[in-house]
């Protein structure tokens, strides 16, 4: 079993932005969210990967559109529900994230990161960098680097 002290941090103190998929919480850096959106309209892409939801027009810039509930291996989203879509900047490139609800921003510490949990599988392990535990839930640190290359 891996402990906090095995692994080496890749987030430090700081500010995750934070968002809820099938009723778990997640957070990114802030430093990689451009912003958040409503739902917005997707252009399906014909041969892509089943992560790529489609492709969204963002002011006359396309952006890709990842559903993270497929990346992480989740159900998908209930029919009716919208998807809230944050779109996130790494490299210079915009692409978005499509997540079931934003939350909040919290403030963390590298003291409280822990390895991710011994019940993630599959491709959700590979996608988490690790964990915070907050008061009285857990919140999953989300490798945005891996989780948008598909």
């Amino acid at each position: 079993m891996t402990s906090a002290t095995d692994i080496e941090p890749v987030i430090t103190s700081g500010q995750l932005a934070t968002f809820r998929l099938d009723g778990d919480l997640y957070g990114i850096e802030v430093e990689h969210v451009q912003e958040v959106l409503r739902s917005q309209q997707l252009t399906r892409v014909p041969l892509a990967p089943t992560a790529v939801a489609g492709l969204i027009n963002l002011r006359g810039q396309v952006v890709t559109a990842i559903e993270l509930r497929e990346r992480l291996g989740r159900p998908a989203r209930p029919a009716g529900t919208d998807a809230v879509v944050i779109v996130v900047r790494l490299h210079g490139e915009a692409v978005s994230l499509l997540v079931d609800s934003i939350a909040d921003v919290v403030d963390v510490d590298v003291a409280d990161f822990e390895a991710p949990p011994d019940t993630l599988e599959g491709q959700a392990r590979d996608l988490i960098r690790g964990a915070f535990k907050l008061d009285g839930q857990l919140l999953l640190a989300l490798d945005v680097q891996k989780a948008v290359s598909a």
